[in-house]
């Protein structure tokens, strides 16, 4: 221990392992040291107390490499070449640790949550686990079925349902929150499912196929038959719903737009032509007034299509085509991404306005939303990546990697407070992460998955981590689990 700013002190030497030292952590208020060791134990130091001996933990099996602290100082995490986690009530002598089992290869380092809930282990086996370790009666959750790529994802309202869409022609609703219960699918489309979207109320969905139809399903009611609308000349490759749920609007490959009052079959579609290419996204604003959709022809168009003689605002500036649109809350941005490897963010009721275009995708963008507080954007790419844009500065926040395909759809959902982002990707997965703002630092962090056998970031990897130490900081970094610290 080194007093740095005093030179002529001399460092206090702590002697006592029997093996190299890998990590080390101090107690908030600075009284304690913790170290993790190759001779498979951890010691408690009371380095300010000369003649106090060290407190050894012991269990590990095997070289312990990373060691942590909760915030309250109560706990202390470590990780092992034994494949283990364990959670000490250091200061009970008489507790015996929280054995956490389920990696297949040695710990490297361990993190745990601000409020000392989740636990986070990088390991060998390539994965980043999370643990509710305080719960250990909870059973692994394995949820998984699709056959094919997931297109599409979107969460309920009130957040318990997940909805995803896939290329193996079905919808399936997720209650993610009760690890028994197995999806709903909804069966009927001819064709791969492109686009999925929930109505307010979490009583209708609404998904569009390249089987040309639109197909609106009362989900809770298994004996009845969706409603199909048809009409498109082409694959249909976006799907939205009003906030009321009156109507449904569709994007096709026939290069138009269509407004259907689902609900009223004898009614014709508002049909919006002008694009020259295929329509990839549309969506519609809160108040049901503008609807945007973004083209192959390298365009966004805003459309005010209860007026029909109102020409639409065009949005140029895209240098390939728009493959996703999105609108803030307040209906006065505009988010597009696009086969340029860009967002952008048009302020679309003011002509002269440039939009602030947001570069770093390493591939082309396939999916955009914005944040309900309209602060943030979220894009999803071809590069296997999903990124967090802060709009007011235009800096990427976060990077989330660890997909194994392109990531093709993205939602936003506040839940009591809480943000989460859905992905749904190549790899035929579903995730649904949460993002944490403190400070105005951000942290994305995976709570659900498909198909894995337990809260599980496989080969995953976050960029713009804080709050770690130096030690953890590089610890995960080598192995893979999150990127190199952003230069300041």
């Amino acid at each position: 221990v080194w007093d740095w700013q005093t030179p002529a002190a001399a460092p206090r030497v702590l002697s006592g392992h029997e093996d190299v030292v890998r990590s080390v952590v101090m107690s908030a208020d600075g009284q304690y040291l913790f170290s993790a060791s190759d001779d498979a134990t951890v010691r408690v130091w009371d380095w300010q107390t000369p003649e106090a001996a060290s407190r050894v933990l012991s269990g590990h099996e095997s070289d312990v490499r990373s060691v942590v602290m909760s915030a309250d100082g109560r706990y202390l995490v470590s990780g092992s070449l034994d494949n283990t986690v364990r959670v000490w009530d250091w200061q009970t002598p008489a507790a015996a640790p929280r054995v956490l089992s389920g990696h297949d290869y040695s710990v490297e380092s361990v993190v745990m949550s601000a409020d000392g809930r989740y636990l986070f282990s990088a390991s060998w086996d390539k994965t980043v686990r999370v643990w509710d370790w305080q719960m250990p009666e909870a059973a692994p959750r394995v949820l998984s079925g699709h056959g094919s790529t997931v297109s599409s994802a979107v969460m309920s309202v009130d957040g318990r349902y997940l909805v995803s869409g896939s290329w193996d022609t079905t919808v399936r609703v997720w209650d993610w929150q009760t690890p028994a219960a197995a999806p709903r699918v909804l069966l009927g489309h001819e064709d791969e499912v492109n686009s999925v979207v929930m109505s307010a109320d979490g009583r209708y969905l609404v998904s569009g196929s390249e089987d040309t139809t639109v197909r609106v399903w009362d989900w809770q009611t298994p004996e009845a038959a969706p409603r199909v609308l048809l009409g498109h000349e082409d694959e249909v490759t976006s799907v939205a719903m009003s906030a009321d749920g009156r109507y449904v609007v569709s994007g096709s490959f026939d290069r138009t737009v269509r407004v259907w009052d689902w609900q009223t079959p004898e009614a014709a579609p508002r049909v919006l032509s002008g694009h020259e290419h295929w329509v990839r996204s549309v969506v519609m604003s809160a108040d049901g007034r503008y609807l945007v959709s973004g083209s192959e022809d390298t365009t966004v168009r805003v459309w005010d299509w209860q007026t029909p003689e109102a020409a639409p605002r065009v949005l140029l500036g895209h240098e390939d085509e728009v493959t996703s649109v999105a609108m803030s809350a307040d209906g006065r941005y505009v988010v597009s991404g696009s086969f340029d490897r860009t967002v952008r963010v048009w302020d679309w009721q003011t002509p002269e306005a440039a939009p602030r275009v947001l570069s770093g995708h390493e591939g082309m963008v396939t999916s955009v939303i914005m944040s309900a507080d309209g602060r943030y954007v979220v894009s999803g790419s071809d590069d296997k990546t999903v990124r967090v844009w802060d709009i007011a500065s235009g800096q990427c926040r976060s990077i989330i990697h660890g997909f194994n395909g392109r990531v093709n759809s993205v939602a936003w959902q506040n839940i009591d407070g809480i943000d989460y982002l859905i992905t749904g990707s190549a790899d035929k997965m579903v995730r649904c992460w949460q993002w944490i703002t403190t400070n105005d630092q951000c942290q994305v962090r995976l709570r659900w998955t498909s198909g894995q056998d337990a809260l599980t970031l496989v080969g995953a990897k976050i960029e713009n981590v804080e709050g770690l130490s130096p030690m953890n900081s590089r610890l995960l970094q080598q192995r893979g689990a999150i990127g190199e610290p952003t230069p300041a």
